[in-house]
């Protein structure tokens, strides 16, 4: 059977997005330190001592069509960044999700996000033929939910309850998704901010 995801190189002018490998490792490591992200214990970053697992995790569920992971690269110096996947995907139903997306403290809110998303759904729909990409977050992670609402995502509901997080608390969480029949205006509103910040 014919895998749905394949390895790919997503361009954009201020990333790239390279498929995630056991090399990454330590420039990964790295990353997640800056910023400590892990405390934040509505994300989905690891601890460092947790990247290798969480690199091999990801890789083993890309073995399995499942998801396609990425390092997101900061191409002004050729350093990791951060992380980013498709992931629950479904081929049949044309549907997957963006999502165990975190980026180093110090890039955030600096354009990156922004293009990391268009890259992503731009492939999604134009090159997988999405019908459906959904964003998933934690309820109390408010600037996730923001960031995906401004986008041009919609909510779909919340799942109350839906997992064990990794402080053993109850998630709720957020479903929001983009529809293939939005994607042309959803992909003009970006194309028009990503040109207002270069």
């Amino acid at each position: 059977m014919e895998k749905w995801f394949n390895e790919i190189e997503l361009q954009g002018n201020l990333v790239q997005l390279e498929i995630l490998s056991t090399r990454h490792n330590e420039a990964l490591t790295e990353a997640v330190k800056d910023g400590e992200l892990w405390n934040l214990w509505y994300t989905s970053a690891p601890e460092p001592k947790n990247v290798e697992n969480y690199i091999d995790t990801a890789l083993s569920e890309f073995q399995n069509d499942k998801s396609l992971p990425f390092a997101i690269v900061r191409k002004e110096d050729n350093k990791v960044i951060g992380t980013t996947r498709f992931m629950n995907a479904d081929s049949k139903n044309k549907r997957l999700e963006i999502g165990t997306t975190w980026y180093s403290k110090s890039t955030q809110r600096t354009g990156v996000n922004t293009e990391c998303k268009y890259l992503l759904l731009k492939y999604a729909f134009e090159n997988l033929d999405c019908i459906a990409v959904e964003f998933r977050t934690h309820i109390h992670n408010n600037q996730s939910r923001t960031a995906i609402e401004r986008l041009g995502a919609k909510q779909d509901g919340i799942l109350r309850n839906h997992k064990i997080d990794k402080t053993g608390c109850l998630r709720d969480t957020v479903v929001f998704s983009i529809l293939n029949s939005e994607w042309n205006t959803v992909k003009k509103a970006l194309e028009f901010r990503m040109r207002k910040k270069y």
